[in-house]
């Protein structure tokens, strides 16, 4: 029987001791992080495949202001961290998602000392954050087309302007 999504969504300390149990009965963790605001195929792609390299999958997630701290407007994230959490581990690939509140997952890599450290190969493995921590970083190609900057970027284009948000509010 598979874990509840809900279950999946770890404070710190229990992603940590998960991975101390998962190092004991010799699995393989990956880890990968990101906002993930708007989940899309080329997300999944990622994860998919960084799934493939081993044989437990944590993904980190920014919170909501070290989100905004990243630079990617004001409105973002889109959605809340419950939200964006609870849609990672509603993936079959992933095994645990866990979220951290600085700029960096360095830290949260820092404790979990993750057997492959992965991002996208938009990165430059000396700008991958945590390379330290991991005992090995694999840059997997990104998927063409997709970034939830431009996704936003389409969506605002198609909406008539009264529409259009500037900022989160109802509806």
């Amino acid at each position: 029987m598979r874990p509840r999504p809900t279950k999946k969504v770890l404070p710190r300390s229990r992603a940590l001791a998960l991975r101390r149990r998962w190092g004991r009965e010799g699995l393989k963790v990956v880890f990968t992080n990101g906002v993930f605001d708007l989940l899309h195929a080329g997300h999944a792609d990622l994860l998919e495949k960084a799934a493939r390299l081993g044989e437990r999958l944590v993904v980190g997630v920014n919170t909501d202001a070290s989100a905004r701290r990243l630079g990617k407007g004001p409105e973002r994230p889109l959605n809340r961290l419950a939200d964006r959490a609870r849609l990672l581990a509603a993936l079959a690939c992933v095994d645990a998602v866990v979220p951290f509140g600085e700029d960096t997952p360095d830290a949260l890599l820092a404790a979990l000392k993750p057997d492959v450290l992965v991002k996208g190969a938009d990165y430059r493995p000396s700008q991958v954050a945590g390379r330290a921590h991991a005992g090995k970083v694999v840059l997997i190609p990104l998927k063409k087309g997709y970034s939830t900057t431009a996704l936003v970027e389409r969506i605002r284009r198609t909406l008539p302007p009264r529409l259009i948000r500037r900022r989160r509010g109802g509806g």
